[in-house]
Order: C-alpha cells, then structure tokens, then sequence
C-alpha cells in the first residue's frame, strides 16, 4: 500500500487540511469499506469516519455484529474539501493511485454514498436501483467485488437507507466470515 506524503500537494485539497486521513481498521482485511471525503473530525484526528458518520457506521456495524476493526476503512481522497463538500473528479482522481493501492488484492469493497460509487463504479445515476448489487470493479489488473450502499449520513434522513446500510455489513460479515 503506498500513501501520500506528508507534504502532499497533488491538489487544491491540501491547501485546507489538518492532516491527510489515511485507512483505518483492519489494513490486511479482505473488506474496504470507501467513503467519499473526510469531514471536519476525520481532519482533525487523521482517521476516516471519527464524527457523526463514524458514530452511525459504527452503531450500523455494532448492530449486525461486525467489529469496525475487522475492515478497512477508508476515503477517496485524503483531504477534506472545503465546507464539507463532494470531492470534485480531479480531486479524486489525484488520490486514485493511493486508492487503488488500497484496494489491490481486496475480495470486496463497499462503496458508502454517491462520491464513492462514482469514482469507483463510474455510476451517476440514482443510487436506489444499484445498493446492494453486486457489481465488479476493476483494480490494478484485478477484477473485484463492488458492493455500493448508502453513506451513514444518509441514514440521518431516511430509514430505509439505515436498513440497506445495515443489509450491506450483515451480507459482507457473512460472506466474508468477519
């Protein structure tokens, strides 16, 4: 796995960072769960999904029986964007080297929200028809399971998006053994 420098400045998005946030849990684990964008406290403390997402993806796992620390946690960049924005495609693209490093040798990766799915599966449509299907992405010459699904905010507004989330790391703790 290769990350950015410390000093990084591939894009824009270094300009306002704290820290780069780097993958968390698990970094041997066959699951990656992709997030979008670091918020204000990943930022802050250098690990994804520490705020408010973190305390709904955690509570998501806690309630299927999956241990955070069993998976991979990660984002498509590693900066925060400004105002909490969507990572724009050259942001995104900056970082895909390291992403892709990340997910090389992987049996699965979960994409959390609309960001993610994008960068990864190339989809802009309505998320609704494709959570939880099971789609292929293609990573350093491997072909790779691709598991799209709701970010945790989503779960905020919407209930059916909490069950789908929950739905995803159930059938990932089963198929996976974790």
């Amino acid at each position: 796995m290769i990350s950015p420098d410390k000093d990084c400045r591939l894009c824009a998005l270094c300009e306002g960072r704290t820290n780069l946030v780097l993958p968390s849990g698990d970094l041997e684990s066959p699951v990656v769960l992709v997030g979008e964008a670091p918020g204000e406290n990943e930022d802050l403390q250098g690990a994804p999904f520490v705020g408010r997402a973190g305390q709904i993806l955690n509570q998501a796992m806690a309630d299927v029986g999956l241990e955070r620390s069993r998976v991979m946690i990660t984002n498509t960049v590693k900066c925060r964007p400004p105002a909490n924005r969507d990572p724009e495609q050259s942001e995104m693209a900056a970082c895909r080297k390291y992403l892709d490093s990340e997910l090389a040798g992987r049996k699965a990766v979960i994409g959390l929200g609309k960001s993610a799915i994008r960068d990864l599966l190339g989809y802009e449509g309505s998320l609704a028809p494709i959570i939880n299907t099971r789609q292929y992405i293609e990573v350093c010459g491997e072909r790779i399971l691709f598991i799209p699904t709701y970010h945790p905010m989503a779960c905020v507004y919407r209930k059916a998006a909490r069950e789908e989330l929950r739905k995803t790391l159930a059938m990932v703790k089963e198929e996976f053994g974790l």
